[in-house]
């Protein structure tokens, strides 16, 4: 790439959601006298009695957990979309609209160890989840009220993680939510124009610059995008073009899984701390359609920026014009890349 992008000012472009980030390299050298977060040492007992989501105990809404022994799903008890919210539609000129959205929220234990994050569970027991993210996007996807599953994950405190048991959520909703329409208008556009799908065109270009590729195994491979927002963001990107993670045979599930627990490894090397993240799956719509420009794949949005403790803010021109991020994409790749050849 134009030398220029490592030391000037620019703008980058996401294919995927047709939207621009500010890039500011030279601000990385500046002095930070802003927010420094408080380093919460990640020391947790293998069981927890007054933990929610650990075997036999009861939960905030009073239902009692199994003695589960791997991977556990149940109903969010507090969830954030209702299956029986009534049908509306609240239209006054071209002003004020409302309409009613009906959903499921599910919660999935990863493990009954109280204790363990992804990156210290043994790919086994990620393929498990894996497993079972699939079993959930089926059924869930086979409710014809249901035309979007979303797959997720908040680690660590300072993403908002209410409670540290390791465990992921599962959103379904009647409407295609916002990112995923942004993605998949633009994978459609895309793939109309080149008959081929926009992720396996990229992640070619990205593979052969061999630049902000961090690692590849038989099936997945693990790229800091070009136009990552996020301080450490990353994608796994299947090498084969499928619409949706049902279509992943038994030998891409593990490699799924491999990756996954690669790039948290790798993430908690970053600054010797267990790195916290929002990370999730974007894939095809439950709706019938065929889809065949969607290229799924999962995003990670770490927020860590200098340190353990300074954290990347979304304020100011960030909230009111565009994201902007300090470090190039390029030399978080470098460190991601360096990390993982140690492991």
């Amino acid at each position: 790439m134009d030398k220029n992008l490592n030391e000037y000012p620019h703008r980058r472009y996401n294919p995927l959601t047709g939207e621009w980030v500010l890039v500011s390299p030279h601000r990385s050298k500046r002095p930070w006298q802003g927010q420094v977060e408080k380093h919460s040492v990640d020391t947790r007992p293998q069981y927890d009695p007054g933990c929610y989501l650990c075997p036999g105990n009861s939960r905030s809404g009073g239902e009692q957990n199994p003695q589960y022994k791997d991977v556990y799903v149940f109903t969010n008890d507090f969830s954030a979309l209702l299956k029986d919210s009534p049908d509306f539609d609240i239209e006054e000129g071209d002003i004020f609209r409302a309409e009613s959205e009906k959903g499921i929220c599910r919660v999935i234990c990863f493990s009954p160890d109280h204790s363990l994050t992804v990156p210290q569970m043994e790919v086994a027991d990620i393929r498990k989840v894996v497993d079972l993210w699939i079993e959930e996007y089926q059924t869930l996807g086979s409710d014809p009220e249901i035309n979007y599953v979303q797959i997720f994950e908040n680690k660590g405190e300072i993403m908002g993680c209410s409670n540290p048991h390791p465990h992921g959520q599962i959103w379904a909703s009647q409407k295609l939510p916002v990112e995923p329409f942004k993605k998949q208008r633009s994978q459609k556009e895309y793939f109309e124009k080149h008959n081929n799908s926009l992720l396996s065109d990229y992640l070619q270009k990205e593979i052969n610059k061999n630049e902000r590729l961090i690692f590849e195994n038989d099936h997945f491979a693990a790229v800091v995008p070009f136009w990552a927002t996020w301080p450490y963001e990353a994608m796994i990107i299947p090498k084969r073009a499928m619409a949706r993670i049902t279509d992943m045979s038994d030998e891409e599930k593990t490699g799924l899984a491999d990756a996954y627990k690669r790039l948290t490894m790798i993430y908690d090397r970053v600054f010797d701390v267990s790195f916290p993240y929002s990370a999730g799956i974007h894939q095809a719509p439950t709706d019938d359609e065929q889809h065949n420009e969607w290229h799924w794949h999962m995003v990670f949005y770490p927020p860590l920026l200098r340190s353990a403790t300074v954290k990347k803010f979304m304020v100011g021109y960030e909230m009111l014009a565009t994201p902007q991020r300090d470090i190039t994409p390029e030399s978080a790749a470098q460190l991601l890349k360096d990390i993982n050849q140690t492991i």
